[in-house]
This record gives C-alpha cells, structure tokens and sequence, in this order.
C-alpha cells in the first residue's frame, strides 16, 4: 500500500492520511501495536502526545490553516476503523464548515499527498523533536530509578 511519509522515528510513524477531511490532514501512528488508548502504557501515550503539537504545528504552517483538531478514536462505537492505536490532526479553515459540520472525507490522490507530505516535511523542527525525546527518554529513566 503507498504511504505519504511525513515523518519516522524508532518509535513513531508520521503519514497523511489517505481519506482526508481537509488537505493537510496527518496520522501519527506508534510504532508498537496498542488497539487503544486504554492498553497503551502512559509513557508511552506522553511520547505520542509530545510528538502531536510539533507535527500540528508543521501541518497548520504547510497548508496556511486558520486552526486544527485532534482527534483519537477508540472503539468500534467511536468510530474506530483501524484497531491500532493512532492520532488525526486535521486542518481547519474557516469556510470549511459553514453548517457547523464536519467536512466530508474524500480520496486524496497520491501525487496530493506526497507534495502536502513534503511540505510538511520541509517544515518539521527535527532537533526540537529529538531533544523533547530526550527529555522525556531522561524523565522516564528517572522515575524508574526511585
């Protein structure tokens, strides 16, 4: 299956999304298989949410966004279609929802995806991903030493 890659660490895959609600619209996806939320160790849930705002930030930036949602489905009553674990952000504009709505998703065509993906891309602060890793990577081996 062809992926728009935006992002990859040891830990964390960083995609478009092939059904976008709006252009822009990323998956963070960790690496280690968690069905939900719920199973997922808190360390890990820290990691994944640190990660978030630093890809939203790239996103809002690429696509010239007037704000964005998070969103994280868990459980089939949620929505949840794929059984791992994994964050949205998506683009919002401020004409994108006139009825108060949600806009509908689509089929993004791949040449679509791997250019918003590069945008993106060229805008992610890689050191700031990397020391905000670190830290929390220190803050764990802290906490497990007392």
């Amino acid at each position: 299956m062809p992926t728009a890659e935006v992002y990859q660490d040891a830990n964390f895959l960083v995609l478009m999304d092939k059904y976008p609600i709006n252009a822009g619209h990323t998956l963070v996806i960790p690496k280690i298989h968690y069905d939900n939320l719920l199973v997922m160790p808190p360390v890990e849930v820290g990691r994944l949410y640190s990660l978030v705002p630093m890809v939203a930030e790239s996103v809002v930036a690429s696509v010239n966004a007037d704000g964005f949602n998070v969103g994280q489905n868990n459980g089939i009553a949620a929505n949840q279609i794929v059984p791992h674990v994994h964050v949205h952000i998506v683009p919002r504009f401020k004409p994108d929802s006139p009825d108060g709505r949600w806009p509908k998703r689509r089929v993004a065509s791949q040449e679509e995806l791997l250019e918003t993906a590069q945008k993106i891309r060229s805008r992610i602060n890689l050191s700031r991903i990397q020391d905000t890793m670190s830290e929390l990577a220190a803050i764990q081996a802290a906490h497990e030493g007392t």
